[in-house]
């Protein structure tokens, strides 16, 4: 009765995760950086309250899918 069943598998190679960690991490860093430029070059009636969300959003999802991937690289599986 019991069919077979398929063992479930990373849909991203496990090969790609140093890369994939190392690319993530930066783009992260550097759209981190040019938000903290950003705020700190314009003056508070310049600002954009969609930009800095926007900029923000980009951020955290690079910063933390890399440090995902900085983890599965590093033999931390979560």
């Amino acid at each position: 009765m019991a069919q077979s069943v398929k063992p479930i598998s990373s849909p991203v190679p496990d090969a790609w995760y140093p890369t994939l960690a190392v690319f993530m991490l930066a783009i992260g860093l550097v759209v981190t950086a040019s938000f903290f430029i950003y705020e700190t070059t314009s003056s508070r009636k310049n600002r954009s309250l969609a930009k800095e969300l926007t900029t923000g959003v980009v951020a955290s999802v690079f910063l933390g899918f890399g440090s995902l991937f900085l983890l599965l690289a590093s033999g931390v599986y979560v």
